[in-house]
């Protein structure tokens, strides 16, 4: 009688494997990229069911955007007065609230990946993973919609494309790729402890007055300098100022006259790399865990 560690030789032999074992991280990509027309098709259908019982229907992806930057205007750029200082501030809040939104949408939308879908996920064998990169891709769907009114706003108050305006492109992309990481750790997170997505409209509130969508960071460094060098570093480093930055340095006419940092480009592309490949491979590392218990 053949032993089981000879049993467990020759199925390894023949391609066998434990049943819901996690795959070789190479083999779990090339699992994704063969999914890679289910993940398109996933998230079209859900961006055209968000908003399917609206009778505004797909309106509400640029309505909703355009009535929070309503609301921080007249909030925070009359009553508090963040637009004295600041050139263009319709333009400025505008495109700071819809690449603001483009990031905590992905992210709260991660949170509900994997929970949301667990009738699929314990119906079916698939890399997890797409579940998470189909969400960030709806999201990227929908800010394609949301920049549509973005340029007619932006028209609207003297701004006219020229060639920097071709620098949105790999700005959004690089953000795209953050978002997706964020997504996908917080789509694990969430599935073994779902009061996350309680907690997190909180913290990307907090992170929102931190990033600059309705003030100018760099008024707290000329107004402020007494405060402690760790906090003005996390201010200038924090990856959804830095997004936010490239893409109205590259849209606003004022502030493409100044000089964008050249340590701004290479931050996005280190937040984009660190969280995209590390929230992957951070949610792989759980895939034979997701839908059980």
């Amino acid at each position: 009688m053949e032993s089981v560690e000879d049993l467990t030789a020759l199925a390894l032999h023949h391609g066998l494997t434990v049943s819901g074992a996690r795959p070789s991280l190479r083999s779990y990509i090339g699992q994704i990229w063969s999914r890679r027309h289910f993940i398109v098709a996933f998230a079209t259908a859900r961006l055209t069911a968000q908003y399917s019982q609206a009778k505004l229907g797909q309106i509400w992806q640029v309505m909703t955007p355009l009535l929070n930057a309503t609301v921080y205007y007249f909030i925070f750029g009359v009553l508090l007065d963040t637009k004295s200082g600041v050139p263009d501030f319709i333009p400025f809040l505008v495109t700071g609230v819809f690449i603001w939104t483009f990031t905590s949408s992905s992210i709260m939308a991660g949170t509900r990946a994997i929970s949301g879908n667990i009738g699929l996920v314990r119906a079916l064998h698939f890399p997890r993973a797409s579940l998470p990169i189909a969400i960030a891709l709806q999201q990227l769907q929908q800010l394609l919609f949301s920049l549509a009114a973005l340029i007619m706003i932006l028209l609207a108050v003297g701004e006219f494309p020229d060639v920097n305006w071709l620098l949105a492109v790999p700005a959004l992309l690089l953000q795209a790729g953050f978002n997706t990481g964020l997504s996908m750790i917080m789509a694990r997170l969430a599935s073994r402890t779902p009061d996350i997505a309680q907690l997190m409209p909180f913290i990307l509130r907090t992170w929102m007055y931190a990033s600059g969508v309705m003030w100018s960071i760099d008024k707290v460094f000329s107004h402020h300098d007494k405060l402690p060098h760790i906090v003005l570093l996390a201010l200038e480093c924090n990856p959804a100022a830095v997004y936010i930055d490239l893409v109205r340095f590259a849209l606003i006419e004022s502030f493409t006259a100044a000089q964008l940092p050249s340590h701004v480009w290479a931050l996005a592309l280190f937040w984009a790399v660190l969280f995209g490949a590390g929230g992957f491979v951070y949610f792989w590392q759980a895939e034979e865990k997701y839908g059980r218990g």
